[in-house]
């Protein structure tokens, strides 16, 4: 069974910082595209940013400048760095990935649990 476990969030005051984490666990044969994706209360969830495996990533406008994504493939990890945060980003944020579980199989979307993520102050 894969499962994405996400931690970090919580509650910080305008212009502070916090960090995501999101481990993948279970067998799995290969990861591709991860990130992290946010749906505040009463709006669609949305893409804050992704990276590929190669490192390659996209970022929301929103968050250019004051968000950052890594991901460690050895851990498979991937981090959400958020500073400089405001109310607008409040949101519950969750983590995904793109996973081929067994070689030659389908690549299958999987997500986190997600973690509520609040500004205010």
């Amino acid at each position: 069974q894969v499962q994405l476990v996400e931690s970090g969030g919580g509650l910080v005051q305008p212009g502070g910082s916090l960090r995501l984490s999101c481990a993948v666990s279970g067998r799995i044969f290969s990861i591709n595209a991860m990130g992290w994706y946010r749906q505040a209360p009463g709006k669609q969830r949305e893409l804050v940013v992704g990276i590929t495996s190669g490192g390659s990533t996209n970022y929301a406008d929103s968050v250019k400048g004051r968000f950052i994504i890594s991901r460690d493939n050895a851990k498979n990890t991937v981090y959400l760095q958020m500073n400089s945060l405001t109310p607008e980003d409040t949101a519950v944020y969750y983590c995904h990935a793109a996973i081929r579980r067994y070689w030659g199989s389908d690549e299958i979307d999987y997500w986190g649990q997600g973690t509520q993520v609040t500004v205010s102050s």
